[in-house]
């Protein structure tokens, strides 16, 4: 996944630290690279990238903006490629940062290959950097517009992105909205972010978010539309169920109150008696608030995360170590587990590897009983439109590998939608096994049309592919 900040002040006050800090409020989204560039009428472009991943965005770029200074500037937070890249062509120099996924990567190189002698670097593992290939194919045109145009048009997958030349910055959301983009304005200027949440304690307000497929020129002047919104619209259900900030809010709809929701539509269809109720950090504790305040059971907080050396953004890339310091990170409150009936929220449930870890503690830690409830229903498909998970294979999702052990590796299309429907025997057969593979004293997952419902837009402008495949 990844994150953006952008801001243009309208006078000589440089907004460095707007971008610093602005940047860094994206840094959940994020764990291996981060940049900053920052564009100032004397000095030019100045760029800033490291690596983030044994360290917090703010301590890696504390030394850089003491250095740095300019009226306009970009930053990011990366899961993958480093960025933001400033490019140099026959458009201009000009800084570069995106978001979203390529899955035609092969096929626009050879399209970039064909039409010139253009060379990429090449990362390890064999890829090359999306940010980079997004800007080839914007050089292909005329002007930043139709090359943004262009690139948005050839992408199979999504991809919003954000592009500062001397004269301002172009904000484009990807075509079908996937992810959100929006802008917010100040007295002295404007900002640009992915996270709505992000400008507010810089005191900007929100001013507008940008529609699917919308691009949008940002200059001291103000704002321009320069490509209009389209209607079609396909933004990821899972930002409000797991990604986003509890702060934040997509297409009006704020995530802590879709999540609290989440948890009533979750309770109402649930007949487990627990002891009380609590939900794993940080993601699934709205959603056990929201459960709680329907069932009347209890909220409480039998985990603890600790949050002062082990952020988010603390998190190696290896699987293993990762699992390791999910574990790390919670610390058990005894005294509410032991003898007790629990009942345990997550956002979801990809592996099951921690949750099962968390689970098997919690019996050894004295609870009686141990009933889990995802926030989201069954995950059956790898999402094709965002880089949200490092998994290479749907062979990792649990629910995956159960229904190859039940129907063999040539599972058909039609096959994984009754397992994608909870009214039939296959669905109701797929979750006691993952519930006995984890140890679950019972399991339930949340419906995709309470979930949708929690939602509160309307369900042709949101994307379920990861539980039902529809596109």
């Amino acid at each position: 996944m990844g994150g953006f900040f952008g801001a243009v002040t309208r006078g000589s006050e440089s907004c460095v630290f707007d971008v610093f800090y602005g940047t860094d409020y994206h840094s959940h989204l994020g764990t291996r690279r981060a940049g900053m560039v920052m564009y100032d009428t004397e000095k030019g472009f100045d760029r800033s990238i490291h690596n983030i991943e044994n360290s917090p965005f703010r301590t890696k770029f504390d030394s850089d903006v003491s250095q740095m200074t300019g009226f306009m500037g970009i930053g990011c937070i990366s899961d993958y490629e480093a960025q933001p890249l400033l490019i140099r062509s026959k458009l201009g120099t000009y800084a570069i940062t995106t978001v979203g996924k390529i899955n035609n990567t092969e096929e626009l190189l050879g399209r970039v290959f064909e039409n010139s002698h253009l060379h990429f670097f090449e990362m390890s593992g064999g890829e090359v950097n999306a940010t980079e290939l997004v800007a080839a194919i914007i050089n292909q045109k005329e002007s930043i517009v139709e090359g943004i145009k262009f690139a948005q048009e050839l992408i199979d997958g999504s991809m919003t992105m954000l592009v500062m030349t001397k004269d301002g910055i172009y904000a484009a959301r990807d075509r079908l909205g996937r992810t959100p983009c929006v802008i917010g304005e100040r007295e002295d200027g404007w900002c640009v972010a992915f996270e709505s949440f992000s400008y507010l304690n810089l005191g900007y307000s929100h001013y507008k978010e940008l529609g699917p497929c919308e691009i949008d020129f940002i200059t001291r002047e103000g704002v321009e539309v320069v490509s209009e919104p389209r209607k079609e619209m396909k933004i990821c259900t899972f930002l409000w169920v797991y990604y986003g900030y509890p702060a934040s809010s997509y297409e009006g709809v704020g995530v802590e109150e879709m999540r609290y929701d989440c948890g009533r539509l979750l309770a109402k269809r649930d007949d487990a008696k627990p002891d009380l109720v609590a939900g794993v950090p940080d993601s699934g504790i709205a959603h056990a608030v929201g459960y709680s305040n329907e069932s009347k059971i209890p909220f409480s907080r039998p985990f603890i995360k600790y949050t002062p050396t082990w952020p988010r953004s603390f998190m190696p890339t290896n699987q293993q170590m990762r699992n390791r310091i999910a574990r790390m990170k919670l610390l058990p409150v005894e005294s509410l587990i032991k003898d007790k009936s629990l009942l345990l929220i997550d956002d979801s449930i990809v592996r099951g590897t921690q949750m099962r870890e968390t689970t098997e503690y919690l019996f050894r830690s004295g609870a009686k009983e141990v009933h889990i409830r995802p926030a989201c229903p069954p995950l059956l498909f790898g999402c094709k439109y965002l880089n949200f998970s490092r998994s290479s294979s749907e062979m990792d999702l649990i629910t995956r590998r159960i229904i190859a052990a039940r129907e063999g590796a040539d599972v058909t299309p039609a096959k994984l939608l009754e397992y994608a429907d909870p009214e039939t025997s296959c669905y109701a057969e797929m979750v006691e096994e993952i519930r006995c593979q984890l140890n679950f004293t019972s399991l339930r997952f949340h419906r995709l049309d309470d979930m949708l419902e929690a939602a509160r837009i309307d369900k042709c402008k949101l994307c379920t592919y990861c539980w039902d495949g529809k596109e």
